[in-house]
């Protein structure tokens, strides 16, 4: 059994992996929002099974979502400076 507080048994994925470490892998290139989501989606998924099963599952897909959201307002608005700036207002 796991240190309830420093290693938790629901976040223990064997061969002595964790799942911070794994979120801390994943997250290490990013920033913001885009580790924050995906940190936490990566903890539910990792989680699931042992702790809250759908529930983790169902917070897993909200943060998904909440950055797909993101990222498809980051390309929106890099679409429309591009075109701003083709239509002349750039300058």
């Amino acid at each position: 059994m796991g240190n309830a507080v420093n290693h938790p048994d629901h976040y223990q994925l064997g061969d002595g992996m964790e799942t911070i470490d794994v979120i801390g892998a994943a997250t290490s290139k990013l920033t913001g929002i885009e580790a924050f989501d995906t940190g936490n989606a990566l903890k539910y998924l990792c989680r699931w099974k042992e702790k809250n099963g759908v529930q983790d599952l169902e917070k897993a897909v909200w943060y998904i979502k909440h950055l797909i959201a993101h990222e498809q307002a980051e390309v929106k608005k890099q679409v429309d400076q591009l075109t701003n700036q083709m239509m002349g207002g750039g300058q």
